[in-house]
């Protein structure tokens, strides 16, 4: 069945935007800014923060002193040249007027710019945000309520298994490997690798494939990959999978459907990737 145009309104374009090596302008150093900072700094880009150190948020001073990725200026917001070089603008400040000054000089010169609390002036929204190493999950009400965010946040937190981060990294190591393997960019090649990773990924746990290490991968490329096939945990070299129990329902109402919803979007991300380079 097509979508229901009608429907098709109101949203945002959800990305994972890669900012390594960019340059975003901070304008604010209190709590928000602190938020802000933590964000960027796990994108790997390079911060410009432009605030008194009077008004410093503790947390905001300690990446000050903590990151060499943070240029720090103790100074309110100079006007365009600041925005000299810059990828991306964040402010976070008080005044509504500078605010929307520093927007419209944004806009004039097509940098992506949010401005927080005014939703009118943003570029993009920042959601509510879940991380557990490149586990990143992002709840938006695009900025209609932040609070709902959150609270609908904390009870998807409590639905992701406990150690899916991990599993998302050794399962990050076992596609690079396959690839050095069986190198190649789409053709029967890709999608057998594409088949055989999802296959692992149903067949096993998270907590299994939290387990895998170094000479696990090389045994399961091995018995596995090598054979057309997905061994069990124990013939890799891990421990036994103990046996089934009659566990009582899960207390997360949104389990089945957040599990439905990463084993989709896990089928989408090998997909995709079984095209790159």
């Amino acid at each position: 069945m097509p979508p229901d145009l009608a429907a098709l309104h109101g949203g945002s374009l959800l990305l994972a935007w890669q900012l390594k090596d960019k340059h975003v302008l901070i304008v604010g150093g209190g709590d928000v800014a602190s938020g802000r900072i933590e964000s960027v700094l796990v994108a790997d880009a390079r911060i410009t923060l432009v605030a008194p150190r009077a008004g410093l948020h503790p947390l905001t001073q300690w990446f000050v002193d903590n990151s060499d990725r943070i240029t720090h200026h103790d100074r309110l917001f100079a006007g365009a040249d600041d925005l000299a070089g810059v990828d991306l603008v964040l402010t976070a400040i008080d005044d509504v007027d500078a605010s929307r000054t520093i927007c419209a000089l944004c806009r004039e010169r097509r940098i992506p710019v949010n401005v927080a609390d005014i939703p009118p002036s943003c570029d993009f929204y920042f959601g509510s945000q879940i991380r557990s190493g490149p586990l990143q999950i992002m709840i938006s009400t695009n900025g209609r309520s932040p609070k709902l965010a959150n609270i609908i946040r904390r009870k998807v937190e409590e639905c992701i298994p406990e150690h899916a981060g991990d599993a998302i990294e050794k399962v990050g190591s076992l596609r690079s490997r396959l690839k050095e393997r069986a190198p190649g960019v789409g053709g029967d090649v890709g999608r057998r690798r594409m088949r055989w990773m999802i296959d692992v990924c149903s067949s096993w746990d998270i907590n299994e494939l939290a387990l895998l290490d170094d000479s696990m991968i090389d045994r399961l490329l091995d018995e596995g990959w090598e054979k057309n096939q997905v061994p069990r945990l124990e013939d890799v070299g891990g421990p036994a999978k103990k046996a089934a129990s009659h566990a009582a329902p899960s207390a997360c109402p949104l389990l089945p459907t957040a599990l439905g919803f990463a084993a989709g979007a896990a089928v989408t991300a090998l997909f995709f990737f079984a095209r790159r380079p």
